[in-house]
């Protein structure tokens, strides 16, 4: 019972020397390649850098504890700084004690929903956002991160947070950049794009191993800091206008809870929940994908908890909502993390940098940081998935669009509240009028098909409509109309047999509707009968009167049924249409 709440027990009496080998190498190299990230999201959100680092530590130690993914890296994301930030702005002045308490409100919040929702086994509610949802969402907040870097980049005051208005101001402000600023800007951007795109490549042509090869192009974002925080040391160039992160308080974080304002908590609510919603399918998502590859399961459910509790410690230790990182976690799994020890040296890796390093940080350029995130930002716009959405499903690719139309031009949260309600009202619509066939039989065989498609035998006085969809509350009288007309269209009808082996449930409406379709056939001289009804709706179906009421029989298969009703009858015709 106690490994269900604490899945680290599950590994840990298991651990041995060869695993704490590879294990502490991953987190040494996790430690050097997330420090970058983290200063970088915590500037994204609006917050002092250190917050960032403050966010790697605590965090990622609870989520050892609790977490059931060996692989994940638990710690500030693009797309979780990105909302914070559009969340806090209205709330608070950036860079104001206000805004890092509504930061450490938000932590907090999102902490208790997760550690709520976990405790009631709420894992299924990812299955609420479809995939172009998510991929519209992401490839929406894509463009907005790299919009909100645009100003960094180029050395270009902008205010507002909103799209339109910020390419505005950027398109004023383009005359008065700083060319300083452009440069590194600009350059680091290059560097990290081309390491991104030909680094591997490249150094395995001029000797460096797969591995090497591998680390040196992931480890680019370091190298980029390194340079080019010396060269701004080393010419001044903070004092010739380049913005930098200035001074970074040296130790850990301070532990406290978050002031309560029931105004400000209240304002918090809805947001909290969506960030809570979004970092969970994100962290799920990659969680599971990389448990598949090595053969692994992880628990929905647990994960809730162990993002919730990640998210609590955030909130006592000064942090910002934190979440499974794309990124970090690849780096992770791709340095040999074999558990979640690499989360718990990465953690002590930070933390001795924060405690000793960071006044080394204070010339690390904000264009440095912005070209960071710019580039990382990048992979979220999926033009691939759009292009593919759009060729497969009208209906699915026009909740990508309004997904990404409110979350572009409104706020985040109207793009993915938006996206979610479309989404279900089309499920609603289409299986409001499911598909049904009518079928014959194949010659010389126990197949049917559509009429329709195929070239088939049937019977004049028997229809077999096959019914392609769950019978409930929205399609019901869809149903009934649906068989009347059949019955209507035919006045030599005898038996009607529905084909139910697409239909997975009976609500208590469709119950209903069979009530009134078995009525209304009776008075009509047509028997009705079933064929192929599943185990589990039978079952629901025995605690009804509707199996005592039926005129028919309940047939295993349609063949069956085609041997009893039609084979009586020498009135069989080919269909081929």
């Amino acid at each position: 019972m106690l490994k269900r709440y604490l899945p680290i027990l599950t590994w840990l009496p298991h651990y041995n020397r060869r695993l704490g080998s590879a294990d502490v190498l991953a987190g040494l190299i996790v430690t050097v390649m997330v420090i970058p990230q983290s200063l970088a999201y915590a500037v994204l959100a609006g917050l002092p850098a250190v917050v960032g680092l403050y966010a790697s530590l605590l965090p990622a130690v609870v989520y050892v504890l609790l977490g059931t993914s060996r692989t994940l890296a638990v710690g500030p994301v693009a797309i979780i700084a990105l909302m914070t930030g559009a969340v806090l702005a209205d709330i608070a002045t950036p860079g104001t004690a206000e805004y890092l308490q509504a930061a450490l409100i938000l932590s907090f919040l999102s902490g208790i929903m997760l550690l709520l929702m976990g405790m009631l086994r709420m894992g299924f509610i990812a299955n609420f956002l479809s995939h172009p949802v998510i991929g519209g969402f992401l490839s929406a907040a894509g463009v907005l991160i790299v919009a909100s870097q645009a100003g960094h980049l180029l050395g270009v005051e902008l205010n507002s947070r909103e799209l339109l208005p910020r390419l505005s101001e950027l398109a004023q402000g383009l005359p008065s950049l700083h060319l300083m600023t452009l440069a590194i800007g600009s350059g680091t951007f290059v560097f990290l794009l081309f390491m991104r795109r030909h680094g591997r490549p490249l150094l395995q042509r001029i000797g460096c191993s797969k591995s090497l090869a591998d680390l040196l192009t992931r480890a680019g974002p370091v190298f980029a800091v390194i340079v080019t925080t010396l060269a701004t040391w080393h010419f001044d160039l903070a004092s010739g206008g380049v913005a930098v992160i200035g001074s970074v308080p040296q130790g850990l974080p301070p532990l406290g809870l978050p002031g309560f304002d029931f105004s400000l908590w209240q304002a918090l609510l809805i947001p909290a929940l969506l960030i809570s919603i979004v970092g969970f399918v994100e962290s799920v998502s990659m969680g599971q994908m990389l448990a598949a590859r090595r053969r692994e399961r992880i628990s929905p459910n647990q994960e809730l908890i162990g993002l919730g509790g990640a998210n609590l410690a955030a909130a006592i230790t000064s942090g910002m909502p934190v979440s499974g990182g794309l990124t970090r976690t690849v780096i992770n799994y791709d340095a040999g993390a074999h558990t979640p020890m690499p989360g718990l040296v990465a953690a002590i890796g930070i933390g001795t940098a924060t405690l000793f390093f960071t006044p080394l940080l204070a010339y690390l350029p904000i264009a440095t940081l912005a070209a960071t995130i710019t580039v990382s930002s990048l992979t979220l716009i999926d033009i691939g998935m759009i292009r593919q959405t759009w060729r497969y499903s009208r209906s699915d690719f026009s909740a990508m669009a309004i997904t990404i139309l409110l979350t572009l031009v409104d706020s985040i949260e109207a793009g993915i509240v938006s996206g979610v309600v479309l989404s279900i009202g089309l499920f609603l619509y289409r299986t409001s009028r499911p598909h049904s066939a009518l079928v014959g039989r194949i010659p010389d065989s126990e197949h049917f098909r559509n009429i329709e498609r195929h070239a088939t035998e049937t019977a004049s006085h028997l229809a077999l409509l096959r019914i392609d969809e769950s019978l409930y509350f929205a399609n019901a009288r869809y149903l009934e109309d649906t068989v009347y007309d059949l019955v209507a269209s035919r006045p030599e009808l005898e038996h009607v047999v529905l084909i139910c082996s697409a239909v997975n449930l009976i609500d208590a409406s469709a119950l209903e509707s069979l009530d009134a379709i078995n009525a209304r056939l009776r008075d009509s001289g047509v028997t009705l009968h079933l064929a192929e009804v599943k185990g589990p709706v039978m079952d629901r179906l025995k605690h009804s009167d509707f199996l005592d009421d039926m005129t028919g029989r309940v047939f295993l298969s349609t063949y069956a049924a085609w041997r009893e009703l039609a084979q009586a009858t020498a009135d069989l015709s080919p269909d081929r249409i």
